[in-house]
């Protein structure tokens, strides 16, 4: 019997249906194998890891907020409604998965996985810069520096309340966002 050769898309998305099942921990990827028709070496020649699902399901979520930059409408806004609007937009990217997304970031933070730890800080610094390069901030020097520490702080906590709270409006997201992004250091260096 022909064994099938998936695209990367239909490997990831196998696995987080799979996972929804079973759990971002219990998935194997010979069970990501087995359920596509395919061998692991069907798997290996587009996920090196598990953890490179993880990574493909958060290039998602960039895509999300890359698609959200090219609308005509966002260079219209100020600043601050500019970084929210991407944020929301990158979070929708994964919210199909809200859940799973928080088993994943819990699995890479598991102390035997300090290679996946180191990964995650290098993952949240990337989105940050496609964040501010997609809102169009010009920042310069220590402006830029205060910017993107400022950005990472409200990113990271944007994301973990967005994580542990999924019964939560979008309107109360925002607000939440919003405040954070116009208050403090970061209102001013927004303006």
């Amino acid at each position: 019997m022909p064994r099938s050769t998936p695209s990367a898309d239909t490997i990831l998305d196998s696995a987080l249906d799979l996972a929804e099942t079973c759990g971002w921990e219990r998935l194997h990827l010979h069970d990501v194998a087995a359920a596509l028709g395919c061998d692991l070496g069907a798997i290996a020649r587009h996920y090196r890891q598990k953890d490179d699902l993880v990574e493909a399901w958060l290039d998602r979520a960039d895509a999300a907020l890359f698609e959200r930059a090219r609308a005509a409408d966002l260079l219209a806004l100020d600043a601050g409604k500019r970084l929210e609007e991407l944020l929301v937009a990158w979070l929708g990217g994964m919210a199909a998965h809200r859940a799973l997304t928080g088993q994943m970031l819990l699995y890479k933070l598991e102390p035997g996985h300090i290679h996946l730890q180191a990964g995650a800080l290098l993952r949240v610094s990337r989105t940050v810069q496609w964040w501010r390069e997609a809102a169009r901030r010009q920042s310069l020097h220590l402006a830029r520096v205060a910017e993107e520490s400022l950005l990472s702080a409200v990113f990271l906590r944007t994301f973990i309340h967005w994580l542990r709270h999924p019964e939560e409006h979008d309107a109360d997201l925002r607000a939440l966002l919003r405040r954070q992004l116009r208050g403090g250091p970061l209102g001013w260096l927004l303006r």
